[in-house]
């Protein structure tokens, strides 16, 4: 991510900055507009000119997060390609997405506050895993269009590949069993999530 060059995209990715390490540290709920405004040395008029509430603020950051580390939805993928193929690119992606620190922190956040705070939950999940599922759907219809899986929901199986690709090591990280995960392990459990979505999801005699 090349870094802002106009003194308001400067102050406007400091802020973004400053709100992300107080969101991290105090929660969502604990972390006030006045907060993250004495941090950064300016008033709450100043910030709410870039940013009119608290929501549209986290969701700066969630957008900013996601353009950081989301390589789910930016490594290419092909539909026309064999989609073993495909979704070995794409779980890794995944993975390297979901699994790094930044990551992590956020998704602790969101699912720490979730019940108190929905719409800090939705924005998180319209960001980002709704985003990288619809792009995931789209390679599984195409898919099941020319025969390669059977016929089904397409949104439906690409969920199921997400949960499998997330089973063990995404849980472990996120509850802090481990500091980190090889890459190795992640190409292991990525191999094994395809073996066992296209088990799943062949077509039928």
């Amino acid at each position: 991510m090349t870094e802002p060059h106009c003194p308001v995209e400067r102050r406007r990715a400091r802020l973004i900055g400053i709100a992300r390490e107080a969101f991290f540290e105090h929660g969502f709920g604990a972390t006030s507009m006045s907060r993250i405004a004495a941090i950064a040395g300016g008033s709450k008029t100043t910030l709410w000119t870039y940013f009119p509430s608290k929501e549209a603020l986290f969701a700066a950051v969630c957008d900013d997060l996601v353009e950081r580390y989301g390589r789910a939805l930016t490594t290419p993928i092909d539909p026309a390609e064999p989609i073993a193929d495909q979704l070995r690119l794409f779980g890794r992606a995944l993975l390297d997405t979901v699994l790094s620190p930044p990551m992590i922190d956020l998704q602790r956040l969101v699912i720490g506050e979730a019940s108190r705070f929905p719409e800090m939950a939705r924005l998180f999940f319209e960001r980002g895993p709704a985003r990288g599922k619809a792009r995931l759907a789209g390679l599984v219809e195409a898919a099941m269009e020319r025969g390669d899986l059977r016929r089904a929901d397409p949104a439906l199986a690409a969920s199921q590949f997400v949960g499998l690709l997330q089973a063990r090591s995404w849980h472990w990280l996120l509850l802090g069993l481990v500091e980190d995960y090889p890459d190795e392990q992640r190409a292991a459990e990525v191999d094994t999530a395809v073996a066992s979505f296209m088990l799943c999801w062949r077509p039928q005699d």
